[in-house]
């Protein structure tokens, strides 16, 4: 029996997305080429536009009104024109609305910046614009494509969860970041799998938790046990704190370790194990090991593994998915992986790829279970 859930309107976004790729790429028919490259040569001023009205928090200042740049700038202690002109770039983009001669407001972009809405990703635009990740992106990725290198490692000195060990607000921050992929993704990862027929979900690599917390949500006769790094899970029970009910959080339990190390083992074959874009991290001998720590985790209980990554194409890859592939590249030895690459990891671990399930959001859950 299938585990797929809501498969029409899964067939429906994918077709969606096959359309709105093709959207995507009607500037590169409609514009003069030279026109069209100086636009993508220059698209870093958008980003890191977008990186200081998150740093200046100013999504989260405006609210529900509508501010003269003067205003803003003044709570914000910045300086008017500057506010001003970085505001009007932002609303040419589509981000922030000028709703009368330097008067702004937000609008369905930029509160996605407000810290008090609950799918705001304001700390993963900060992350990805940091100087941590950034300073790889303009000086070392050229040296990365001719030689081979991490570009994260060749500017910083050190691999990225090593440095992240060492450097504790930008782990804290990478770790926020890591919490807001629900509001890239949305929440189909709860809605479009059938967690149901499972007692309980260990989420490896779950950071604080929050897509166990969103499963939970809709299963309330399931356990989950998120598994991350110490000085993850060390900060995790506070954070849910108030957030949400106590008979909830009740059924949520953490456990620090390593998942190159050891696992936490299986109870039967009502256990699953969830990674969400965990192993696109890894290089392919790390991902084979972590996934035999998984084979050996589940033993004979028959439990299952659901991973929840991209899978690429074969050819023409869409923008997205070879865009985080080289984001990968910059900052790990992992990589964004087709099917046929997989399935060759899944059978050099021992697992057999039981399904694909599609979702009406960015990736695939790919259910795994211990090959007989």
């Amino acid at each position: 029996m299938s585990f797929q859930k809501n498969a029409g309107a899964v067939r429906r976004f994918a077709k969606l997305m096959k359309f709105a790729a093709w959207l995507q790429n009607l500037p590169n028919k409609l514009t003069l080429a030279p026109f069209r490259l100086m636009q993508i040569g220059s698209a870093f001023w958008q980003s890191r536009a977008l990186y200081v009205a998150a740093r200046l928090d100013l999504a989260t200042v405006l609210g529900e009104q509508s501010l003269t740049a003067q205003a803003l700038a003044a709570r914000v202690s910045a300086q008017p024109d500057g506010v001003f002109r970085l505001l009007r770039m932002l609303a040419a983009l589509g981000v922030f609305e000028e709703v009368s001669p330097r008067v702004f407001r937000n609008n369905t972009l930029s509160a996605c910046f407000r810290q008090d809405r609950p799918n705001n990703v304001r700390a993963m635009i900060l992350m990805h614009n940091s100087p941590e990740m950034s300073v790889p992106w303009f000086e070392a990725l050229e040296q990365g494509v001719r030689a081979g290198s991490v570009p994260f490692q060749t500017a910083h000195g050190s691999e990225l969860y090593a440095y992240m060990e060492d450097h504790a607000e930008f782990d804290a921050l990478f770790a926020t970041a890591m919490d807001s992929v629900e509001a890239l993704t949305g929440d189909r990862f709860a809605t479009d799998f059938d967690w149901g027929r499972f007692d309980r979900v260990i989420d490896v690599g779950g950071s604080k938790g929050s897509k166990s917390v969103a499963i939970l949500k809709r299963h309330p006769a399931l356990q989950a046990l998120v598994f991350d790094r110490a000085q993850v899970v060390a900060t995790a029970p506070a954070y849910w704190r108030n957030r949400e009910a106590p008979a909830l959080l009740a059924r949520l339990s953490f456990e620090a370790g390593d998942l190159l190390s050891s696992i936490p083992t299986a109870k039967g074959d009502k256990d699953i194990y969830l990674l969400c874009v965990v192993l696109h991290g890894m290089d392919d001998a790390s991902c084979v090991q972590a996934l035999r720590n998984l084979a050996r985790a589940i033993g004979t209980t028959g439990a299952r593994i659901a991973l929840l990554e991209l899978v690429v194409p074969e050819v023409k890859a869409d923008l997205a998915s070879a865009s985080f592939d080289l984001q990968m590249f910059m900052g790990t030895r992992g990589r964004e992986r087709t099917l046929v690459e997989w399935q060759s990891l899944f059978e050099r671990s021992g697992l057999l790829l039981e399904e694909q399930v599609g979702l009406q959001s960015m990736g695939n859950i790919l259910l795994l279970k211990v090959r007989d």
